[in-house]
């Protein structure tokens, strides 16, 4: 491991202390059904169960949390319409904060809703989500407030390695993990951790075929600005800011990236669901279906797939469960 990462797995461990009073530790299970299609002890990491439903409220606290008095003061700044906007309202929250979730125009009611169930104040603008980045990151200047981005920030990515603390705690013999990626922020964290814990650990990083800025990027030596295309995964789609500093710890952390398409993704959460009788967002179909098409690979082996969301809507669940 090099000097950065193991920069990120001690912040991770300082992480763990500062965000137990808003972050709560998710279940590790040992799944029957992938274990036996595996043919290897595959175990589920529900993030999904985490409050707002995901792995965000990790960085989003931690990054929070470590802000100066005066920086809480001032409040913060997000764009999201989606787990890290309801993240950030939430710990804003707990923390006694003020801010504002900038969101695209078109973003559903549903999403809106969330976030200001938590408490944020929601604001639109935008079309894209890259303009409701840049009129956020505006906003967070003019009015002297702190950005908070979802993954290109070293705090985020410490909170997000808070949750390989607690896989290494509960699964100590952990050889093997599937991480689904976007921008990168949970498996640089998480990564960073597992791999001191185990430095023979096998690192896959999971994205969909329709969106795999980071993979590609990786294989290309260097940020590429590559278009999206529609994805059940709408938590991992979209470009990499050109500054990320995940980008050098995911070509450092992650053995193999894996492509799934989007009927893959469809039937591994059909599959999980099933089984599981558990909600997941397309995001976490895409760990799973990365699992499924690497079983020859990982047997025998002690296996951890992160559950990263459960966040997903009506109309999407239903097209995904008639298979539409």
């Amino acid at each position: 491991m090099g000097e950065n990462t193991q920069d990120f797995s001690r912040a991770s461990a300082d992480a763990a202390n500062r965000v137990a009073s808003v972050v709560c530790e998710t279940p590790l299970i040992r799944s029957t059904a992938f274990s036996e299609a595996a043919e290897a002890d595959v175990y589920l990491k529900l993030e999904n169960r985490q409050h707002t439903g995901s792995f965000k409220l990790r960085g989003a606290t931690n990054c929070l949390m470590s802000l100066s008095d005066a920086q809480r003061a001032t409040g913060c700044v997000a764009a999201s319409s989606g787990n890290h906007g309801a993240a950030v309202a939430y710990a804003m929250r707990e923390l006694d904060m003020s801010g504002v979730i900038f969101v695209p125009e078109q973003t559903s009611t549903a999403k809106v809703d969330a976030i200001r169930s938590y408490g944020g104040e929601v604001r639109f603008f935008g079309t894209d989500g890259l303009d409701t980045e840049l009129e956020a990151r505006s906003h967070a200047a003019q009015h002297g407030m702190y950005y908070v981005s979802p993954y290109n920030d070293a705090t985020v990515i410490a909170g997000q390695g808070t949750c390989g603390i607690e896989i290494a705690s509960q699964l100590p013999d952990v050889d093997t993990a599937f991480i689904a990626v976007g921008g990168g922020g949970l498996i640089s964290g998480v990564g960073s951790v597992l791999k001191r814990h185990n430095p023979d650990l096998m690192l896959f990083g999971c994205q969909p075929q329709a969106s795999a800025v980071m993979a590609k990027s990786a294989a290309a030596g260097e940020l590429l600005n590559l278009p999206s295309e529609a994805t059940l995964s709408d938590g991992t789609a979209g470009g990499i800011e050109p500054d990320a500093i995940t980008f050098e710890l995911c070509r450092e952390l992650v053995d193999e990236f894996v492509l799934v398409s989007e009927a893959e993704i469809a039937d591994a959460m059909r599959q999980y669901m099933a089984v599981e009788d558990d909600r997941i967002e397309g995001a976490a179909g895409v760990a799973i279906a990365a699992l499924l098409a690497r079983t020859s690979e990982i047997k025998g082996r002690q296996i951890v797939v992160i559950i990263c969301g459960g966040n997903i809507s009506e109309a999407t669940l239903t097209r995904v469960i008639e298979g539409s």
